[in-house]
């Protein structure tokens, strides 16, 4: 018997959203692709398209004030997203319903302090550390922050990431203030100056990276004695065959980073759906079980295994380290006063020209 056109013809599925997500490179991106990305594209017959950039806010500024905006999703650090939201380069997501809690605790309840605001929802909690390499301190490994900007006992080059934020707070704290003195002091510009003149001690040979591999290259290679390093890519690395470098914990920073939709976006809605499907309790388990940054919910934490627990910047193993929590409100503020003096510093420094590579 023959079939009739209704059994024979092949349902084609609707098409899905497409969007555009930008985000970090690197072992990151790969997290994130392998966590929400791709389930996202499966489940939902989606297409979405990465892109990739160094952070900050000026590509996204260039995109909404020439009306031509690319990117649907990005993936923005606290300040730059508190910054980003009062420029208006941001769509306001404060009515977003997102999924409550995998134990059923309300969404607004499970997300840490600082993982929403008008115009983004948190997707990671990260850190800074300093890496060192293992083969120039094999007999007296350094310990604490200090020990980064002493370069009598611990000699060799240093390399830090072209921005303010990580250095100045390490820098006051190795010079005896106290971590709730630290953005009180550099809110005057004897603090600046004070930071600044406890930089000089690494200015010798420093070299300047853009984004987060490169300092495992320059770490395993020799170039350099100690780094600042974003303490995941660094704990990654420091498993990898033929690494020659630690990681210490003490002094991180602890950041967090959250998803954003740029004004003007073609695509709000789906983008929308998109950060709801990559902000759930799973979707954070999953993505930091690639790299074990923290998850912005807290119903993500009993979801991990021991190991990852073991190893993300505000997990338990790290308690008795000394840390600091980035004041991104703070930096929203001063960010660009600071850059200022930072820049200056850098072009009358004595540092070695600029590398790039990958979160």
């Amino acid at each position: 018997m023959a079939q009739s056109n209704s059994e024979s013809e092949t349902t084609i599925p609707e098409p899905g959203p497409s969007i555009t997500f930008t985000s970090w490179t690197g072992p990151y991106m790969r997290s994130q692709m392998l966590g929400f990305v791709r389930p996202y594209e499966q489940a939902k017959n989606a297409d979405v398209h990465v892109a990739h950039y160094n952070g900050g806010i000026s590509e996204i500024r260039d995109q909404v004030e020439s009306a031509n905006v690319i990117w649907d999703v990005v993936d923005l650090t606290q300040a730059d997203s508190l910054r980003a939201c009062e420029e208006g380069l941001l769509e306001n997501i404060s009515d977003i319903e997102l999924p409550d809690g995998v134990d059923g605790t309300p969404f607004r309840e499970d997300f840490v302090e600082g993982a929403l605001n008008d115009c983004g929802v948190g997707v990671i909690v990260w850190g800074t550390a300093y890496a060192y390499n293992n083969s120039q301190f094999a007999e007296t490994p350094p310990s604490t922050i200090s020990d980064f900007f002493d370069t009598e006992t611990y000699p060799g080059p240093r390399a830090i990431r072209n921005d303010p934020t990580v250095i100045m707070e390490w820098a006051l704290m190795a010079d005896g203030v106290a971590r709730d003195d630290v953005y009180p002091t550099l809110e005057t510009e004897e603090g600046v100056e004070r930071a600044l003149k406890k930089m000089d001690d690494i200015k010798t040979g420093l070299q300047i990276w853009e984004t987060g591999r490169e300092p495992v290259r320059l770490l395993n290679s020799g170039d350099i004695a100690m780094s600042s390093i974003w303490a995941t890519t660094g704990a990654t690395a420091a498993q990898e065959d033929g690494s020659d470098l630690t990681v210490n914990m003490d002094g991180r920073v602890i950041e967090l980073d959250l998803f954003g939709i740029p004004k003007g976006s073609q695509n709000k809605e789906e983008a929308i759906d998109f950060i709801r499907f990559a902000s759930s309790s799973n979707s954070l388990a999953d993505m930091v079980g690639y790299l074990p940054n923290g998850p912005t919910r807290k119903s993500s934490m009993t979801l991990l295994s021991d190991d990852v627990l073991e190893r993300i910047p505000n997990g338990p193993a790290y308690e008795d380290n000394l840390y600091i929590l980035s004041d991104a409100e703070w930096w929203a503020t001063n960010h660009g006063r600071l850059e200022e003096a930072f820049q200056s510093w850098l072009a009358t420094s004595a540092r070695q020209g600029a590398a790039g590579s990958t979160r």
